[in-house]
């Protein structure tokens, strides 16, 4: 998934004095947490399916869950760069942890009461944690150590981010669609189902509490000459956006990020299609790894081949590819529809990070400001999800990929001239 900040932090020097043997144990702690708010966003995908049956929801509804969680990173960052600025990375880490806890926790009350709207706010709380935790983490992990290396900790630190959103559906296949009530007709039905949530997220808060406990007591390095550049709010001047290629980039982010979570979110209900594969929605959630471990694997694959290719060159390929494998999805069915919409995966893999670098290039000491707008149009996964909700409600659930298939047409433009320096 998008990691908010991911590009803030390439523009902070590193902290001198430290050494990168001296940083490893910091580097691994950190590590775990890009694991984390990966499995917890990706678990967005089988909440999705499962609170639309609980609760007979039509699509529109049913992703307001994915807008009131991206709708927090919008909310949310600029405040959150504001807190870091005063209390630090490790103390921000903690903060975020210890909301993101509460959330959680939230998701029982909300089970037991069967309110949708209860478990709205529990997701914005529990984004809203999440957005603390990235906006101090990122920076930190490229502030521990030297610069000419801090690519390369935040392409593995992202790489356990792209664990977690794999590995996330087999945990909610197994504890949350395997405990969905099969009778029908039963008065307890509603509440069994509504209740499956429980123990999925009273054990993330546990985990989450328990790092919340270790951060506050390990002894990481203080970087405070890094704390003001991690500030966000000089995202809203305008300056910045006075450069094109960073406008036009904010917009490919925006639509890249909705696209991404749209394909995601409606896979569950889309595989389950009778006419596509016809599988449960526990079944259906093993494949819905395959498309978030696409993204991982073409991490690595493509960091080599962009060694090599122009960056605006494989984006414009990744966009196309996707395009094309879209355009089966809605006009296929059966194992062509299936995997074409699985394999899209593997062509958003390079996107974020691409678009991100080509809307950054030659904006010197604008550099930070272009990052924070770029952060900020990750609001994107929350509105889009719910306007291909609208369409699927009004045209079907496979006729509603036209979405995606027009975000990508932008990004291919965007690869092909849109990123070019004026």
């Amino acid at each position: 998934m998008a990691n908010l900040g991911s590009n803030i932090e390439a523009t902070i020097a590193p902290q001198q004095g430290y050494t990168e043997s001296g940083n490893q144990f910091a580097l691994g702690a950190l590590t775990s947490l890009f694991f984390m708010w990966g499995f917890i966003t990706c678990l967005n995908d089988i909440l999705i399916p499962h609170l639309k049956g609980v609760f007979d929801l039509s699509y529109t509804q049913a992703m307001l869950v994915q807008f009131c969680f991206f709708g927090a990173y919008f909310l949310v960052s600029i405040p959150a760069g504001r807190l870091i600025g005063k209390i630090g990375y490790q103390r921000g880490i903690v903060v975020g942890l210890s909301i993101a806890v509460i959330g959680c926790l939230l998701f029982i009350p909300a089970a037991r009461i069967q309110v949708y709207a209860v478990f709205l706010v529990a997701l914005f709380i529990l984004a809203a944690g999440i957005t603390v935790l990235q906006v101090s983490a990122n920076p930190y992990v490229a502030a521990l150590g030297s610069e000419k290396t801090a690519a390369s900790r935040l392409t593995m630190t992202q790489a356990f981010n792209s664990l977690g959103t794999t590995v996330a559906p087999f945990f909610g296949g197994v504890l949350i669609l395997s405990a969905v009530s099969s009778g029908v007709g039963e008065s307890s039905s509603a509440a069994h189902d509504a209740g499956a949530v429980e123990l999925p997220y009273f054990i993330l808060a546990v985990a989450l509490a328990s790092l919340a406990l270790i951060f506050s007591r390990l002894n990481l390095p203080v970087i405070q000459s890094h704390i003001e550049s991690a500030r966000p709010e000089s995202a809203v001047k305008e300056s910045a956006l006075s450069h094109r290629h960073l406008l036009l980039g904010a917009i490919g982010i925006f639509l890249y990020v909705g696209a991404e979570v749209s394909i995601g979110s409606f896979l569950v209900n889309f595989l389950s299609e009778d006419h596509i594969a016809g599988i449960t929605e526990k079944q259906a959630a093993f494949y819905v790894s395959l498309y978030w471990g696409g993204a991982m694997v073409g991490r690595f694959v493509g960091a080599v081949v962009m060694r090599y290719v122009h960056a605006g060159t494989v984006l414009a390929v990744c966009s196309l590819g996707a395009c094309v494998l879209l355009a089966l999805t809605i006009l296929g069915s059966g194992k062509v529809a299936m995997w074409a919409v699985l394999s899209i995966g593997l062509c958003n893999s390079v996107m974020f990070p691409t678009i991100f670098s080509l809307a950054l290039a030659r904006l010197g000491p604008l550099t930070g400001q272009g990052s924070g707008i770029l952060c900020l149009a990750i609001v994107g996964g929350a509105v889009l999800p719910l306007l291909q909700g609208m369409l699927a409600d009004v045209i079907g659930i496979q006729l509603a990929f036209i979405l995606p298939v027009v975000c990508y047409l932008y990004i291919l433009s965007y690869g092909v001239r849109g990123h070019l320096v004026r």
